[in-house]
């Protein structure tokens, strides 16, 4: 029987504790590894229960999600391997977005997001792609990650060691492509893409596919 995706929940609200583990732990892919109600809470458990995937509530007493988003990132607990942030809230305000995505967060839901909605964005984390709910993927593809805005020499350096295949992958990945999609589109194994995938994320200093979204669309055309 494959290993569960194991998941840890972080929301304020009891009663939405509650709600998110009994969803998440009636699927046969999916168990929670714990709870909390604040930030500094939940970054502390995290450490040591390493789930594959962690939903952040943005709104917390103490530390809120952001910090803990941020915090788990300094402590060098996200990534490829490590755990996939989604962060949570009632909230699908542009700043929210901004700063979970150049945090390093794999996705951002609405609390409000149907049951399917939630759980395939676990699995889509766990699996290291993006999962943004269709309302705030709305936002950005209108807003200003879709815009060309001119990329800064600090961006700009964070491509240059980047190989002519990993700067293929990259494209795809910023067109939310993915791993399987991307092997069929340049005719190669799923193992090979995952590679490039894991080296364009290491060299580009990006803690999640998102994050890597958005620096696509600030600088290649």
């Amino acid at each position: 029987m494959p290993e569960r995706i194991s998941v840890f929940v972080a929301d304020d609200e009891p009663v939405i504790r509650a709600g998110l583990s009994a969803i998440l732990d009636s699927q046969a892919d999916l168990t929670v590894a714990g709870t909390a109600g604040d930030g500094e809470e939940a970054v502390e458990a995290c450490a040591r229960l390493r789930p594959d995937v962690v939903l952040l509530d943005i709104r917390m007493p103490r530390r809120n999600g952001l910090w803990a988003l941020a915090e788990l990132g300094r402590r060098g607990l996200l990534g490829p391997g490590r755990s996939q942030v989604l962060m949570l809230t009632t909230f699908d305000l542009d700043e929210y977005v901004d700063e979970a995505l150049a945090a390093g967060a794999s996705g951002f839901l609405l609390k409000n997001s149907a049951y399917e909605e939630l759980t395939g964005a676990v699995r889509a984390a766990a699996a290291g792609h993006s999962a943004l709910s269709p309302a705030v993927t709305r936002r950005i593809i209108e807003g200003h990650l879709n815009a060309r805005q001119r990329p800064d020499d600090q961006e700009l350096a964070r491509l240059s060691d980047l190989t002519e295949r990993e700067l293929d992958v990259l494209r795809l990945v910023g067109d939310g492509l993915s791993n399987a999609e991307i092997a069929d589109r340049l005719v190669v194994s799923l193992h090979t893409v995952k590679t490039h995938v894991s080296r364009m994320l290491t060299k580009t200093g990006c803690q999640s596919r998102a994050q890597a979204a958005v620096l696509v669309r600030n600088t290649l055309p």
